[in-house]
This record gives C-alpha cells, structure tokens and sequence, in this order.
C-alpha cells in the first residue's frame, strides 16, 4: 500500500492519511520544501531534518539534469547519496521550467526541444527519456512529464496543449512500467492533470489520468496567473473524479492560506518556492500574519519572530534582530528568515492533520485563514 487514509473532516474534503515510500512513512497533509538543484536553499539538512522535521523534498529534473548533470548523478549512486539524505523526496518532470522557456524551446508530438539557460547548448525532453532521467535521479515519487499552460490561455490553446499531454502521459506510462529503478528501491509514478481554467478540459485530463490507476496524482497548471477563485474552482472540479484512496498534489501552491483551502478540498501534498524566496526578500509568514521584517517598526522589538512559533530560529532570535542582520545585508537573515518560513509552513500542516483528527477542522481553517492573510 502506497497511501492510507486514516481520517476525515466532516465539513469539508480535508482528510488525514499516510504516504508509505521506501525511505520512509509521511503523514499527510504535508508540504514538502523545494530542493531546486538539491538544496533548499539556505537551509542546512541538519536543520531541514533535526529542527524543521521536513519528511519529504523536491528536486528539479530540468535543472538537475543540465547541472551536476546525469553522469555525475549515476555515478554518485542518485540524488539521495549525492546530497546526504536520507529521507522521501520528489522530482518535477521539469515541464513547468522548460515550458517558461518561451522563446527557448519546440514543442512536437516527439518532444520539447530547449536551449539551457545556463551556456545556450540543445536538448530534447521526449516522455520516455524524461523518465530515463527521473529514474537516474532516482526520487521516490517522478512525475510525468506535460506542457503546463498559462492561466490566460485561451480555450483552444489549452484544449490542443491536453491533447499533447495526455499523449505525451500515454507514452511516459508505458515506458515506465517497461523499466526499473537503478538503485534498489520502488519508485512511483504519477500522472499530472492539466486543463488550464476550463472546467470540460480539467475533468477530461481527470478521467483520463484516473483511467491508468497510478499511485498517486498531480494537479498541475494552477498558481500561474489565474484568479484564485478559478485555482479552487479547478480543484473542486477534478476533486469528485480523482480516485479517493490515491494522494492529490497541487504543483507549486502557494501561500499559507492557499494550502489551508486546498487542504479544505482534498489535496494531500504541496510545494513551494515562496518560504525560502519570500524569506530571502524579508517577508516572514506567522500565525499573526505577515511581517515584512525590514519595516522600521520592528527595530526595537525584542520579541521572538514568531510567538507561537516552535522552531530553533523562533524560540533564538528577536524580530530586531533579524532585521538588522537584513539592514546590515547579513547572508545570515536570509538564511533565519527561510529556516523560520519553511518551519512555519511544515508547522502549519502538522496542525491542519490534528484538527482533521479532532474533527473541527473547517471552523479552525476559517479562523485560521483571515489571521494568516493579515499584514501586521
């Protein structure tokens, strides 16, 4: 068993289970930080695993591929040995990334053809060798690889972009279930469901990934300019066909309030960049709201980041602090600043799943939610 669900919330789809992988059990719902090149940035594993207790993280195919490169990562026995660690971790098909690249890149029913950002030389992402990479890599969940389309594009782009991503999932299946992992350990494959803001679209990508029975399935294309509303609306939409005893990803979502709504309809496992890039800028996300810690008000606030905050850099540093180490440009206030967002979203979770348990979820999200969106 890859999944279990072990309890819901009566007022809303929000539901509690487990993720059974070969490195290791996940509790869910979860957020899992992103390790773009095999670092969370700035973060140290120690604290990622000792202080932050992250089960799981995200690796990039894209640029994983491109940089340290696959010859590197094979010899070094995959991902996991390359950067010490030892714990569950997810690769993006790196379609989202290869796709941003507009004027880069081809797409043909083959492949995407794309230029690296990094020296200008040609590849080509087909769905078969994408996996040939993601088993390199060797992550215990690979997603497959798709063309994530605007959130502005029109119906007729969106409906010709599934029809090339379900082809292009048709063919990543099969060579999948063709092939094996290359370092002893089972990985799972999962299908993403694109579709843009188009109701028809999004529940013919659903019907169709749910039509191959994986272990697990993505929702993809959302948080990339549509309204909110829309990005709930999707997942209301595909919510009721996606297989109920099988883990939902939203890709790439998003703040602290949008993971509380997404939990609220049945998603499992998130992602995001914005704890460790939001933190870099000085933003801080609490459970009073948002600090932008570079504001003059907090020079002599001598309380703790975050008051009711349980990691190591909340219970040692003061507000006033931190924002003298960003006045001053210490790389040491990006590093707190990230090290308290990441602990704070991991933290937000773990209290989403207690109040599933409890049964009161839906009342504790709706208060939850206005506090998270307030700009003290």
């Amino acid at each position: 068993m890859f999944f279990k669900k072990l309890a819901e919330d009566t007022g809303t789809n929000a539901r509690a289970g487990i993720l059974y992988t070969d490195h290791g059990e996940i509790e869910t719902p979860i957020f899992m930080p992103v390790g773009t090149v095999g670092s969370v940035k700035g973060i140290y594993h120690r604290d990622l695993k000792n202080d932050i207790d992250a089960r799981i993280i995200l690796g990039n195919t894209y640029h994983l591929y491109l940089r340290p490169g696959l010859q590197i990562l094979k010899q070094a026995g995959g991902l996991h040995k390359f950067i010490s660690w030892d714990r569950p971790m997810l690769t993006d098909s790196g379609g989202f990334q290869v796709f941003s690249l507009a004027e880069n890149r081809k797409l043909t029913e083959e492949g995407c053809t794309f230029r690296s950002h990094i020296d200008g030389s040609k590849h080509i992402f087909t769905p078969e060798n994408n996996v040939d990479t993601q088993r390199i890599i060797g992550a215990d969940i690979i997603m497959a690889l798709d063309e994530c389309t605007p959130g502005d594009a029109t119906h007729d782009y969106a409906r010709k972009s599934l029809s090339l991503t379900k082809k292009w999932l048709e063919r990543g299946i099969r060579h999948f279930d063709e092939t094996e992992g290359l370092y002893g350990y089972r990985q799972h494959f999962f299908p993403i469901v694109q579709g843009c803001i188009y109701p028809d679209l999004r529940r013919e990508a659903a019907e169709h990934a749910a039509s191959f029975e994986r272990e697990g399935y993505a929702i993809g294309g959302l948080s990339v300019g549509e309204p909110t509303e829309k990005m709930y609306e999707m997942i209301e939409v595909v919510h009721p066909i996606l297989p109920e005893d099988k883990p939902r990803y939203l890709m790439g979502v998003g703040t602290p309030a949008n993971i509380l709504e997404g939990i609220s309809r049945g998603i499992d496992m998130f992602d995001c960049v914005m704890p460790t890039r939001n933190g870099r800028n000085g933003m801080l996300f609490t459970w009073d709201g948002i600090i932008n810690i570079r504001n003059r008000k907090w020079a002599d606030d001598f309380s703790p980041i975050d008051i009711k905050g349980r990691s190591f850099v909340d219970k040692t540093y003061t507000k006033a602090y931190l924002r003298h180490m960003f006045i001053a440009g210490e790389m040491l206030a990006a590093q707190i600043a990230s090290e308290h967002n990441t602990a704070f979203y991991l933290d937000l979770v773990r209290e989403a799943r207690k109040h599933i348990y409890a049964g009161d979820f839906s009342s504790w999200k709706n208060e939850t939610v206005k506090r998270l969106e307030t700009r003290l």
